[in-house]
């Protein structure tokens, strides 16, 4: 892999979505796939078996564009970047209410918030200057 901050970016978070989607079953014991109340991971963030599932699929995502090329990183930093601030915001109305079918809690969105600051901000200011971003 070369020095790509979207390669970098995405193949990190890709990772640590993996994890996470996959420690995330270890608290959903009894949890409904849509339950809108999860399990805990790390006695913070709240998660259902769905909300693992999309951890799994994101990180995948991220892991394989990451892998692919800038081009393909920066693509999905993008779109995962977007989803997740759109969702960071959303998500603040969606607490409480039946519609919450990812058992979402103020924890999430602000982790959600700062994934696509971060994710956004590598997608749309690195890699600027480079004349070829297919590397």
């Amino acid at each position: 892999m070369n020095s790509s901050p979207n390669r970098l970016v995405a193949t990190v978070f890709g990772a640590v979505y993996l994890v996470v989607g996959a420690l995330g079953f270890a608290v959903t014991g009894g949890v409904g796939f849509l339950a809108t109340d999860g399990g805990l991971l790390l006695r913070i963030f709240a998660v259902n078996p769905l909300h693992n599932i999309a951890h799994l699929l994101i990180g995948a995502a991220l892991v394989i564009a990451g892998l692919s090329g800038v081009r393909a990183a920066k693509t999905v930093n993008a779109t995962i970047g977007a989803a997740y601030l759109l969702l960071g915001v959303v998500g603040f109305f969606l607490v409480g209410t039946s519609a919450n079918i990812l058992a979402l809690n103020v924890p999430d969105h602000f982790l959600h918030l700062a994934s696509a600051i971060v994710l956004l901000g590598v997608a749309l200011g690195a890699e600027r200057g480079a004349r070829s971003v297919t590397a």
